[in-house]
This record gives structure tokens, sequence and C-alpha cells, in this order.
């Protein structure tokens, strides 16, 4: 059977040129997979579908055998929009949900995307892998430490296969770099930077609380977030600046960079971790995250760096984001453009030869979700590029950068423990559920 899959999904693969950026058109759809079974076919619903959601399931529907049968969001106008959407693409209606815990009654859905704000995440996908589906989840993995936990024990409780969404694991670059550093050739390894400069980034204009948008279940949206009244800036895409819902850069970029860090540095824990920032570009804009931030872990034999900064493009080596590995013969630079070599040197002698700028191969975010399809049809969730245990890790270690800014302090990790030697940075380690959410129990 899996030999069988395999043939025909790289048949389909090379019809249907799924190396395209684009979805198939529905004619394309229909004619590339007419040989496809019901058996064989994967049904979707999509949970939170403005963003990175759709970016999500824009990424599946390049996959012949990938239907998307259901969308659910708190805001009919993003529903209406998707709807047509997939329509366009598949040239058949989703049905539509405002309640994603309706969604999930469909017997008909193998999988579901989580693109919903992170104080969703962690209620998302415990009620989907509770409702037997396999699961797709933005990243962060979580807006708490205590979420990760709970989703990982989830996930090996019910046995489905969570991909998580650092798409980076998929990146040619990236995996190319990785095995640059586990070679050795670097040297000594002392310091690892991590960035993210964003220069696009404006200061979130202070507007007054208004009413409701028409169509849209704000209360629904709210979930377990503090009751506050609406206010646009806190919707969609700003949600990120605000703690209730998000960690700011820390988590929104920083997992994707620290993961990469982590993963070839062969670590999962630090020692301790301190951090210093603040509102320091827009002191007086309406968000609450810090738009500059540096903050330092100490692990075994090294240091990481992570640093970010809103308004500012000019970051590390010239990049705006990025991980660089520091080692006593040469730095090795990678970020989403490519990796490169720069040599140190020996009085005018090279330690190392250095390696010009090697960019990606194909389409992350497209591999990304091949391997999420490919892992599901296989049953092997060893060959996600991004489990949710990996996923937990790199999410834990940036809540982690945010918990000690909000101390103050230099916090001390006690591994065997999974706690903080510090009581007010373990108090930030939990979750706080409101308006009669709980908190899943696993």
């Amino acid at each position: 059977m899996n030999a069988r899959r395999k043939f025909l999904q790289k048949s389909l693969l090379a019809t249907a040129g799924l190396s395209m950026p684009t979805i198939l058109s529905a004619e394309e759809f229909f004619r590339n997979t007419s040989r496809i079974s019901p058996n064989d076919q994967i049904n979707v619903g999509l949970i939170g579908c403005k963003g990175m959601g759709w970016s999500n399931m824009n990424a599946l529907l390049k996959i012949p055998e990938v239907n998307c049968i259901a969308l659910a969001d708190i805001d009919s106008s993003v529903l209406d929009q998707r709807s047509a959407d997939v329509v366009k693409a598949r040239g058949k209606k989703p049905a539509t949900y405002k309640d994603y815990r309706k969604m999930l009654e469909n017997k008909d859905i193998d999988v579901v995307v989580i693109g919903t704000p992170d104080h969703w995440h962690c209620l998302n996908l415990v009620d989907s892998l509770d409702a037997g589906k396999h699961a797709y989840v933005e990243k962060p993995l979580a807006n708490s430490i205590e979420e990760c936990r709970i989703m990982v024990d989830a996930t090996n409780k019910y046995g489905k296969i969570v991909q998580v969404g650092q798409w980076q694991r998929s990146g040619s670059q990236y995996s190319e770099a990785i095995d640059f550093v586990k070679s050795g050739q670097l040297g000594n390894i002392r310091l690892v930077k991590c960035w993210a400069y964003q220069g696009w980034m404006n200061p979130v204009p202070v507007k007054n609380n208004g009413p409701v948008p028409n169509g849209v279940d704000y209360d629904m949206w709210l979930g377990p977030a503090p009751k506050k009244p609406f206010n646009e800036n806190r919707f969609h895409f700003n949600f990120r600046w605000f703690w209730d819902y998000a960690g700011g850069l820390m988590t929104d970029w920083g997992v994707h960079e620290i993961d990469i860090a982590l993963y070839a540095m062969g670590v999962k824990a630090p020692k301790s971790v301190m951090a210093s920032g603040g509102k320091l570009a827009y002191p007086d804009d309406a968000s609450e995250t810090p738009d500059t931030l540096q903050t330092v872990y100490e692990y075994d034999g090294f240091n990481m760096l992570w640093e970010h900064a809103t308004g500012i493009d000019g970051g590390n080596y010239g990049y705006t984001e990025g991980i660089a590995f520091i080692g006593n013969n040469a730095t090795l630079v990678v970020n989403r453009g490519g990796w490169e070599v720069i040599s140190e040197k020996d009085g005018d002698k090279p330690k190392l030869e250095a390696v010009s700028r090697v960019k990606p191969q194909g389409n992350a975010m497209d591999n990304h979700m091949t391997n999420f399809i490919e892992s599901i049809k296989n049953n092997t969730p060893a060959t996600l590029n991004c489990g949710v245990e990996t996923g937990s890790v790199a999410a834990i270690n940036a809540h982690m950068g945010n918990i000690a800014y909000k101390t103050g302090e230099k916090i001390y990790w006690d591994e065997q423990k999974g706690l903080f030697t510090n009581k007010e940075a373990n108090k930030l380690i939990k979750a706080q559920y409101h308006n009669g959410w709980k908190l899943p129990k696993v």
C-alpha cells in the first residue's frame, strides 16, 4: 500500500506541476485527481482562516489528494472570502462554522489545520485530537510553557500525527547548514546569534475601543483570554503584540530561529536566561510586548543570543533575520535567503575555506506540507520534520526569554524538576484561563 501510494503521489506531483507557487485550479485538480480513490483522499478542516491559517491551507491545496471540506472562523466576512477561494480552487464549497467545536463533529474530516491566535492553540489542538483528527498547528506551539506540555502529552495519548508550523525545518538551506555545523569544521562554537530586525514594523497607533464588527463573534475570539472591550488593535494580525494572546517577536519570529539553533547544537534546555529591552522604538504606541529585546541563554559549552528590533533592518552580517554559529575557525550564517561560511584568519591565511552564499532549493512551506501529508499516509510520526515535541522545545525556550524579561532577573532552570529556581518565574509558566474556559486535562 505504501509503495503504491508513493508511486501515485510521484506521478501526480509530476503531472500537476507542484513546484508552482500557486494552488491547483479546479479544472487542473479534477483532471489530475480522477484516478485517486476516496480511500486515498485526505479531507481537511481549517480553524482560523485569515492569515497563516490560509497560507497553510494554500500550501496543502497544491497536493492533489488533499481536499478542503470545512472552514471555521469567528468572522463571517473571512469565512465568506475563504469559502469563495476554495470554490475557485476546487469547484466545491466547503462547510462553514463559527464555532470550531461544531466543525470537529464532522466525521469526514481527517486533518485539522490550526491557524488561530496563540492563546487558542492548546484548546484547538487537544479538542481536535480528542475528535480523532490529525493536526497541523501554527507556531508558536502555545502561549505558555504549561500549554506546550499539555499538547505534547495529548499528542502522545491520542497517537495522532501533529506537525508544527516551523517550516524552516523543511528548507534545504537549513538542513545543509545544520549538517555543516555538526561536521565540526567551524571549530569550537562558543556563541550562537539569532535575530529578527523588522524594519517594516511601524508603531501601532493608539485607538479607542469600539463596537464589535458585524459578523464577528468576539466572545469566541477572546475564548480563554481576559475579557476586554473590542479594540481593532488587538484583532487579527496585531494580536501578536499583546500578552493576553501572544508573546511578541520573541515567540513569533524567535521560535523559527531558535529552533534551528538548538537543533544544530544538540540541546533542548538552557541553564540560565536573562533579558533586557522594552518599548524603546515606539514607547507611546498601543502595543505591549517589547519592540527591542536582547536575551542571553546559557547552555553547556556555549551561549545563545536572541535579539529583535522593530523599525530597523540593519541586522547582523547585513541580514534582517538569521542564525550565526560563531566558531573558532569560521562563522556560518543561515537565513531564509541561504547560507554561507565566513572564515577566521591565522595571520593572512584563512583557517577554513569560505563558502559563498548557497541559495535554497524548492519551497520550504510546500516541502513542510508534503512531509506532513506523507507522514499521515504512512502513519509514521517519526518522519515529521517538526513534530509536536520539536515545536515545544523552541516554544518553551522562547517563552523562557519572555519570562526573563518580565521578571527583570537572571533566572536559572532546573531541568530535572522542569522548573525555575525563581518563584516569580515559575508563576509565569502557568496558563491563565478566563470566561469559563478550562485548561485541557490529559
